[in-house]
């Protein structure tokens, strides 16, 4: 019986290791190194909206896991990297996206004023090539990054819970997206 679970076990973990890491033309690397903290390629996969290809997406995570409840209220480090692959995203069309996603969360909660104050951070345009990283932070919150320079941060794990929950919750943005970043193919 040991060996029946050890062998499913290896299974699981070698396929979310080998996962795709290739989404819309993007090659994500198979680590990441962030505030001290070193995670691992989860899952990657493509935003669609009406068959336009928006951004390609990234998970990383201190260890691989498939299980999107764990990794929502987990109080570990984790990092979300967003490759704009559209011009159809715009800061007007993020802004509202994430604000439909925070009333879908299914987890946390975002406070009127984390909402306002994370969308601010995002006070310039997006252009096709940008590169996002929503980064939590044990301890300090959910930082955003924008091609590799920090632009602020809001505090709490409720809020990094509600944001992830954007992606990975019971109600997220795009299902098949979830599902990839989930290492699931």
């Amino acid at each position: 019986m040991k060996k029946i679970i050890l062998s499913m076990m290896c299974l699981v973990l070698s396929a979310v290791g080998f996962s795709q890491r290739t989404a819309g033309g993007v090659t994500f690397t198979p680590k990441t190194y962030m505030q001290s903290h070193n995670l691992v390629f989860n899952g990657c996969g493509l935003r669609e909206k009406y068959t336009i290809d928006l951004y390609a997406a990234a998970l990383y995570l201190t260890r691989p896991s498939v299980d999107a409840n764990k990794i929502i209220g987990d109080d570990a480090p984790m990092c979300m990297e967003i490759h704009i692959i559209s011009d159809r995203v715009t800061r007007q069309i993020f802004t509202e996206t994430v604000n439909e996603g925070f009333q879908n969360a299914s987890h946390g909660k975002a406070t009127d004023a984390e909402r306002k104050q994370f969308m601010g951070i995002f006070k310039d345009e997006f252009k096709i090539g940008d590169v996002i990283r929503l980064e939590y932070v044990p301890g300090s919150g959910t930082l955003a990054v924008k091609n590799g320079q920090w632009l602020g941060s809001v505090p709490g794990l409720e809020f990094k819970k509600a944001l992830f929950s954007i992606w990975l919750g019971n109600k997220p943005a795009d299902s098949s997206l979830k599902t990839a970043l989930l290492g699931k193919l």
